[in-house]
């Protein structure tokens, strides 16, 4: 069953923001993930989404999730991003309603 993963981002450095963001997609794609939107604009249609970003990012399942999450690969690249800004990540199974 897909599982889904959902980063919010606020984006304090774009510069070193940008560097991480390069990258990510080809490590993503490698471990067989893919981003259903990235770089998207947005709208906010209620509350304050003022500087935020979202990206979303689909798996085949959760397990596949996690061994990306918890790679030597991603845990380098994660330093590309550190004090670029402010990150929340959740991951949710794709089960139907």
């Amino acid at each position: 069953m897909a599982a889904y993963v959902v980063i919010e981002a606020i984006i304090k450095d774009s510069d070193k923001f940008a560097n991480y963001a390069q990258h990510a997609p080809e490590l993503v794609s490698r471990f067989g993930g893919e981003y259903l939107s990235a770089r998207s604009e947005t709208e906010g249609l209620e509350g304050d989404w003022d500087n935020l970003r979202l990206a979303i990012q689909r798996w085949p399942d959760m397990a596949s999730a996690r061994r990306f999450w918890n790679s030597q690969e991603y845990a380098e690249l994660k330093k590309l991003r550190e004090g670029s800004g402010d990150f929340r990540v959740v991951l949710l199974d794709g089960s139907e309603p």
